[in-house]
């Protein structure tokens, strides 16, 4: 059977770490205020993940005019990185990305 890839979920939802409300988008992933995120998805949107631990922004760089954000489950380990959002809190992209990055 086909599993999608990615599901558009708009979800509005409080932030776990730094409480900032969140309007979703439907392509929103991660708070824009702290960059924290949650261990939701397996894939993007599918909300199937059984961990639901805090996912901590670890690094970040630059990829053409984007930054990419990296990311760590502080539960069970699992990493991933997204791109930043333009509503992202760009001073803490900033300061993500003077971590070195181990891919």
């Amino acid at each position: 059977m086909f599993e999608k890839k990615f599901e558009r979920k708009k979800e509005n939802f409080t932030c776990s770490k730094c409480n900032a409300f969140v309007e979703g988008t439907g392509y929103t992933d991660h708070c824009p205020n702290c960059l924290w995120s949650k261990h939701v998805d397996v894939n993007p949107g599918d909300r199937k993940a059984e961990c639901k631990g805090m996912m901590e922004p670890i690094g970040a760089i630059t990829k053409g005019y984007n930054y990419i954000i990296y990311y760590k489950c502080n539960d069970c380990g699992y990493s991933h990185r997204v791109k930043s959002s333009s509503d992202d809190n760009f001073e803490e992209i900033l300061r993500l990305s003077s971590k070195p990055i181990n891919e």
